[in-house]
């Protein structure tokens, strides 16, 4: 082999030392894995998704963003980049509007989009009202006169369910009783002053005329009906509910539990009460049944014993519980 190697002029492979490795077929020369470098070691006390955010071990990931980033309905999320300085500053201008909410016709300004100016004020679309029915003289005259109520009254709070959209609240804090003074209403010192459910019931009252007298359908001539006197005692049920002390609390919980206890009680009377009934019934039929089937003359008198003594001992039962019923004379 190695005269081979020499005509041919090639070189003779450099003969391997025999040991131990080569005999059992292991590689001398495996790379060994270099370690990595260890990044920043998170210091103690820092929360482990602090440290995650603040530093990475990789340097080519990306870090999240500190501004808000565009996350437009086309792009989603793909865009973990704020871009900054990629166009022209839109330009904004200080310039006056008119807000269509008011009536008064105030002239503000703000600031606003060159290309947004001739567009209407976008918060006037919030600017929602209540449909508060109007009534004319002749159908005051004829379908809304009251004792309690005269026209002007009437007239105030119609205008004041209209201004602040059926806040009745706000509408009976409102209501002044001197229409020529500029004094809001005393309650305290004021007969005539209007709670909330007068105010309500004679709404109410007025708008179910008018639907009715202009004959409505659907949902515009639904009535509406309003009690007064319940809705006072509602809120003065709620009112005790609501200053109970914690003393008579503990005493209306241990109540209801002594009355769940007498029911209780009592659906086991009922259930044993009607077990009793049924061994009666059943003793007599079958006393009957046994008789008719020994013929005319024939009596069985162990039997009717044995029967009596069933209906007997039932019957202290039932006395036993307390319960007196038609049974009782049927066992004597």
């Amino acid at each position: 082999m190695s005269d081979i190697h020499d005509i041919l002029e090639l070189e003779r492979p450099v003969p391997t030392e025999i040991n131990k490795a080569t005999i059992l077929g292991l590689r001398s020369n495996v790379p060994v894995k270099k370690k990595e470098k260890e990044g920043m070691r998170r210091p103690e006390g820092m929360h482990r998704e602090l440290f995650a955010l603040l530093y990475s071990s990789d340097i080519n990931k990306e870090l999240p963003p500190l501004l808000q980033t565009d996350t437009t309905p086309q792009q989603g999320y793909k865009s973990t980049k704020a871009r900054l300085g990629m166009r022209r500053v839109r330009p904004w201008a200080w310039v006056p509007f008119c807000n269509p909410a008011r009536k008064d016709g105030a002239l503000l300004c703000h600031w606003r989009r060159v290309a947004d100016q001739g567009n209407e004020y976008p918060f006037a679309q919030f600017d929602k009202h209540i449909d508060i029915l109007q009534y004319t003289d002749t159908e005051y005259s004829e379908h809304l006169t009251s004792e309690s109520w005269s026209r002007t009254d009437t007239d105030t709070l119609m205008q004041l369910c209209q201004q602040f959209d059926l806040r009745w609240a706000i509408i009976q804090d409102r209501w002044a009783h001197n229409k020529t003074s500029t004094k809001w209403c005393d309650q305290e010192s004021n007969s005539n002053a209007r709670t909330i459910e007068n105010l309500k019931e004679r709404y109410y009252q007025i708008t179910n005329i008018l639907k009715k007298a202009r004959i409505l359908t659907g949902t515009e001539g639904k009535q509406v009906h309003y009690d007064a006197e319940l809705e006072k005692k509602r809120k003065l049920q709620l009112t005790k509910l609501w200053d109970r002390t914690p003393k008579q609390i503990e005493e209306e919980q241990q109540l209801l539990s002594e009355l769940r206890r007498i029911e209780a009680r009592k659906k086991e009377r009922e259930r044993k009460t009607q077990d009793l009934q049924k061994l009666i019934t059943g003793g007599e039929s079958g006393a009957a049944d046994h008789n008719g089937n020994l013929g005319p003359s024939g009596t069985n008198k162990k039997y009717n014993k044995t029967n009596k003594t069933k209906k007997l001992n039932a019957n202290k039962m039932l006395n036993k519980d307390g319960i007196n019923g038609s049974s009782n004379n049927g066992g004597s």
